[in-house]
């Protein structure tokens, strides 16, 4: 056969068409799976692992029907067809060694901000190679598959089944490849510093890691020189909570300082932006409590991607992207002019909504059983059945029906624990801390107190605790619009 003459027929041109497909759809997508059982005709299961087994096998036997040695096999062909065979192989070598770059994902965890060693990258890269792709692409290449894994490994760790938990799943994906991962590869794969990320939702729902999962999954390029990523995961993902520092400190925490920059100064101090690496993150969580000055400065940041330490005139680049997150509904924060609209333009460009508990398992009854068997591994270490059961028997038993969980997982979490010691947990009564409320504390003392007072009150307590104006409303059995109207009236 002549080399670079070959055509696909129409069939094999239609199989290797959806593979391009699968390849850029999202693997927490509904698109993917559909486009996995086409590939094996319907050999669909519910086990994942077997699933993309059986893909695996269609694409592999599809490539040898079409070149028996597998050798060179995409400089046979031209044009589209080329261009198909070329997906195909990457698609092979990217989930044959899945494993190896998950198993490499958990070692660097272990070790820590030192890149450490690939131990498997010549046989990656000789692989792609000896089927026809580029070298230098080659090397590209296996850099994207590093990305890829370890995104889909830390996304995949956020559990549930509930339909909300797969739509975030989906949108923290995109977050970090957009729609379609080839696009992100040609365009954007070095310039998404300038797509910040705002997380929202009710204190407790996991915001945290899914900040973390994005900041963990930037593009890290691979230093063939010393045989490891350029570096560290790990490293690149720096996280901070600006509600723990004062406002006349937290600007040295952000930006750092330098020495004798002001009183107890008494050596330079680097911040979180001066920490940041090129493809790592910043994570800038309760971004709802800080002051409007703080805002204005790191809006400058945002704008100009400079900075200055505290004390010095040297500006410092700042290439990472910024995630940021509050548990504050942040239109009404915007409404009362406590959060800047041109700060919130600066950090919107994608906004990802973290839901309670209270919908998720609204949404699928089941999800608290699947959270427990994970809430319980991770804190005595393994697996018990056993113990989900009595648990979840003693949480029933226990604890009303549709129950809010106003700490949400976090809740959940503590709620397993106190079982443990004690193998009981009533749950948290909606009006704990009623005298922090001040104005609902004093109106029951004084007995002057209004049905508009009483449910205007009562709701923005429920709405503080549970997040959102659906939940409030179903605790209520008041309309979502009746419930805006009662917490509106006390702002």
């Amino acid at each position: 056969m002549i080399m670079g003459n070959m055509q696909l027929d129409v069939h094999d041109r239609e199989f290797f068409t959806k593979v391009r497909l699968a390849i850029s759809a999202n693997p927490f997508s509904d698109e993917r799976k559909d486009l996995d059982s086409q590939l094996t005709k319907g050999r669909s299961s519910l086990n994942r692992g077997r699933q993309t087994s059986h893909v695996i096998q269609a694409v592999t036997e599809r490539l040898l029907k079409n070149c028996p040695d597998g050798k060179a096999i995409i400089s046979r062909f031209q044009g589209k067809d080329r261009e198909l065979i070329q997906y195909a192989v990457l698609f092979l070598v990217f989930h044959k060694y899945a494993s190896h770059f998950d198993q490499h994902i958990q070692d660097q965890v272990l070790i820590g901000n030192a890149p450490c060693k690939v131990d498997f990258y010549n046989i990656v890269l000789s692989d792609m190679v000896s089927m026809g792709v580029n070298r230098k692409e080659a090397v590209r290449y296996f850099s994207l598959f590093f990305q890829m894994r370890r995104a889909f490994y830390f996304i995949d760790k956020i559990v549930g089944t509930s339909p909300c938990m797969k739509d975030l799943r989906r949108s923290l994906w995109n977050n970090i490849f957009t729609h379609d991962i080839w696009l992100y590869d040609q365009y954007l794969c070095s310039r998404m510093e300038d797509f910040s990320t705002l997380l929202l939702g009710a204190t407790g729902t996991g915001k945290g890691l899914a900040a973390a999962a994005i900041g963990r999954s930037g593009f890290i390029a691979f230093n063939e020189k010393n045989n490891c990523f350029a570096e560290s995961f790990t490293r690149a993902f720096v996280s901070i909570n600006l509600s723990q520092y004062p406002e006349q400190l937290l600007e040295s925490e952000l930006f750092g300082h330098k020495k004798g920059a002001f009183t107890g100064a008494i050596e330079g101090h680097d911040g979180v932006f001066t920490l940041c690496s090129p493809s790592g993150a910043i994570f800038l969580d309760e971004i709802g409590e800080v002051s409007i000055p703080v805002q204005i400065k790191l809006l400058q940041v945002l704008q100009d991607r400079a900075f200055s330490p505290v004390g010095s005139h040297k500006k410092h680049r700042f290439e990472g992207r910024v995630i940021a997150a509050t548990n504050r509904p942040i239109n009404e924060l915007r409404i009362q002019k406590l959060f800047r609209d041109d700060f919130f333009y600066r950090l919107c460009s994608d906004i990802i909504h973290v839901p309670p508990l209270s919908q998720r398992i609204e949404e699928n009854p089941k999800e608290l059983d699947h959270l427990l068997v994970h809430t319980l591994k991770r804190i005595i270490g393994t697996a018990s059945p056993e113990l989900v059961t009595n648990i979840l028997k003693i949480i029933n038993e226990q604890i009303p029906p549709n129950y809010p969980w106003p700490g949400n997982v976090r809740e959940l979490e503590q709620c397993v624990r106190r079982i443990l010691l004690n193998q009981q947990y009533e749950g948290d009564t909606i009006l704990d801390g009623i005298a922090d409320t001040g104005t609902l504390y004093e109106l029951l003392l004084a007995g002057n107190f209004t049905a508009q007072q009483l449910l205007g009150t009562y709701c923005t307590l429920l709405y503080e605790k549970l997040g959102t104006y659906e939940s409030v409303a179903k605790r209520t059995a008041l309309d979502r619009r009746t419930v805006k109207k009662y917490i509106d009236s006390c702002s």
